[in-house]
C-alpha cells in the first residue's frame, strides 16, 4: 500500500493542495519498503487525485481539504483522513499500527 502524507518541513501540513511536498511510503506487511519525498507539483483545481493515482497512492493523510478534493480522491479509489497534524514519521507509525488520532479538518473552503 502507498500513503502520500501532505508534508511542511517534518510536520503534516495544514492543507493537502497547498503543502510544498508529499512523503510518499511505501508499506507492506505492516513494515516500511520506501520513503520518499516528492515536491508538491502545483495547486491545480482536480490534479493531484489523479497524480497520486497514477503512482499507486490509496491513501492520503493531510491536516485538511476541501470537499471537491474529498470527493475526487473518492473516485481514484484513494482514502483521504484529514484532521491529522504531528510530526511525519510519528503519523505514519500511528498509521500502521491503527492509532492515528483525527481531529478538526483544518481546511477551511
Amino acid at each position: 500500500m502507498k500513503l502520500a502524507v501532505a508534508t511542511e518541513g517534518k510536520q503534516v501540513s495544514a492543507h493537502f493542495g497547498r503543502c510544498p511536498s508529499y512523503t510518499i511510503v511505501d508499506i507492506k506487511d505492516g513494515q516500511i519498503v520506501s520513503k520518499q519525498r516528492i515536491p508538491n507539483p502545483g495547486h491545480e483545481p482536480g490534479f493531484l487525485p489523479g497524480y497520486l493515482a497514477q503512482r499507486g497512492v490509496r491513501c492520503v493523510i493531510a491536516g485538511g481539504a476541501g470537499p471537491r478534493a474529498k470527493s475526487l480522491f473518492g473516485e481514484q479509489g484513494i482514502e483521504i483522513i484529514t484532521g491529522v497534524n504531528g510530526d511525519v514519521d510519528n503519523v505514519v507509525e500511528d498509521f500502521m499500527n491503527g492509532t492515528l488520532k483525527t481531529g478538526v479538518d483544518t481546511c477551511d473552503h
